[in-house]
């Protein structure tokens, strides 16, 4: 990816505790997702209490980065005149195998190739200087 086009993509924001947790264990190419202590029910996007039982006590589980293309949509322009990710592209839903779903993208695949329930593996990326984003391959099955 070109230093240009890295600087101008959209970045999270290390303000947030919760948010900022989960990109800290992103950077270290570790896909993690909220457990709740009492529970055991995993959670994404990350929130301060669990909507299962309402427990505030969690932990921060390591996925097993695997799981199945649940949705998907073709991105056909770039949506930010500044960020020209190149186009078309897909905006990926996965339903993880902790049951969680995350939203993403793909790579080493065709678009045209993209089917229902199609099992994937978690890949990071560097997207900025100190900045990694989980995106998703076919995995060999």
């Amino acid at each position: 990816m070109n230093a240009e086009r890295m600087s101008k993509r959209p970045l999270p924001s290390p303000d947030d505790p919760l948010v900022g947790e989960f990109w800290e264990h992103c950077n270290r190419e570790e896909l993690r997702f909220q457990r709740c202590a009492e529970c055991r029910t995993w959670r994404h996007l990350p929130r301060f209490a669990c909507a299962e039982c309402g427990s505030q006590r969690w932990t921060w589980e390591i996925s097993s980065g695997r799981g199945r293309l649940h949705s998907w949509t073709i991105t056909h322009q770039p949506l930010m005149r500044d960020f020209a990710e190149p186009v078309p592209y897909a905006v990926v839903v996965i339903e993880m195998e902790e049951g969680v779903r995350i939203v993403s993208g793909v790579r080493g695949l065709e678009l045209s190739r993209l089917d229902l329930d199609l099992p994937v593996e978690v890949v990071f990326e560097t997207v900025a200087e100190g900045v990694r984003f989980p995106f998703f391959r076919p995995r060999p099955d």
